[in-house]
């Protein structure tokens, strides 16, 4: 089981793109970048927190556990 994201999706229904989160949270371009390409070994709850606030989501909108994945 693995611990995924749906950020590349809410970004999409958004219309936003990696420097637009960035500018809108303060989060890294690098960190944003990481999480849109699920290459992301960790995630911290602030980073949880300015991203669900973004988008107005709960945090199992943002994250999702993958049972498929090892």
């Amino acid at each position: 089981m693995v611990v995924k994201n749906n950020l590349r999706i809410l970004m999409a229904k958004h219309k936003m793109s990696i420097q637009d989160v960035h500018e809108k949270t303060g989060l890294s371009r690098t960190t944003i970048s990481k999480l849109f390409n699920e290459t992301s070994a960790k995630i911290g709850f602030d980073t949880i927190v300015l991203l669900c606030t973004l988008f107005n989501c709960e945090v199992s909108d943002l994250l999702y556990l993958d049972e498929e994945s090892n």
